[in-house]
């Protein structure tokens, strides 16, 4: 594992709420939060991958069962986690879902699905939350994508969705400090994660990824949870409204394009 820069106790007597916290980059949140000392609440649609997460990160975590697209039974959800653990120091929204499909080969149930996932639950989550917040000095943070700023082909509806997020973040931002910071975070290819299964589910799609990241190499979720950590840390406490890049420079441009070998023509 990469070394730390944190304390172990930075998160003591802290409590953080994860929705879509059962598995890859939000799972290594909540675990990263609850090595340095928080209290835990894991939320998913499924009651049994929910109960795996929170075992699998100990006695701090508890799980919690709801659908991000429902905001009545979010809203329940978390007055249960408050109820249990305390008021919320950090909330993260990181529910997401994807495909990928041609614009006319996805039907609109299909576009709006993602849609109300990604975004409307990124909201349902946030509005949620705002009263059960520790104030001031909470910290919000939503789990974008680099689709929000660069097109792609195949994908019309996390395009438009993590756009969306994007935007909410820095409204959220505007609207809600000095009491709540808000912001978002961006990975780019984590490799071994579900997402980047479906966007790359060959190895030909897998290499044009590989090949585009400046830093020539995967990124790790450890290091996706090390973002979350800096971004709801006093280390972060001037940053709100922020997208933070985490992508080994894969938004940057395309370095697939550069012939090391040759130096310059």
């Amino acid at each position: 594992m990469t070394q730390s820069p944190f304390r172990d106790d930075l998160f003591e007597g802290k409590t953080a709420f994860i929705a879509g916290g059962t598995s890859g980059i939000n799972l290594g949140i909540a675990r990263r939060y609850a090595e340095l000392g928080a209290k835990v609440a894991v939320l998913g649609r499924n009651p049994e991958k929910a109960q795996a997460a929170a075992e699998s990160i100990g006695d701090a975590a508890i799980a919690l069962t709801a659908d991000v697209r429902d905001y009545a039974a979010i809203r329940a959800a978390m007055e249960e986690a408050r109820d249990r653990l305390g008021g919320f120091d950090i909330v993260v929204s990181g529910a997401a879902g994807n495909f990928l499909a041609p614009v006319l080969g996805m039907s609109a149930n299909a576009f709006k699905a993602v849609v109300d996932i990604d975004l409307l639950g990124t909201f349902n989550v946030f509005r949620g939350c705002h009263d059960l917040l520790n104030l001031p000095g909470a910290s919000l943070i939503a789990i974008t994508a680099g689709q929000a700023e660069q097109a792609m082909a195949m994908q019309a509806h996390a395009c438009a969705a993590k756009a969306g997020i994007n935007q909410l973040v820095r409204t959220l931002a505007l609207e809600w400090g000095p009491d709540v910071r808000v912001n978002g975070i961006s990975p780019g290819p984590i490799g071994d994660t579900e997402g980047m299964a479906r966007l790359a589910p060959d190895p030909k799609t897998r290499d044009a990824h590989y090949a585009r990241i400046a830093m020539k190499r995967w990124g790790t979720v450890f290091e996706i949870a090390e973002a979350a950590v800096y971004l709801s840390s006093a280390a972060g406490n001037y940053v709100t409204g922020a997208i933070l890049d985490v992508d080994g420079g894969s938004s940057i441009g395309d370095a697939s394009r550069l012939d090391t070998g040759k130096g310059l023509a």
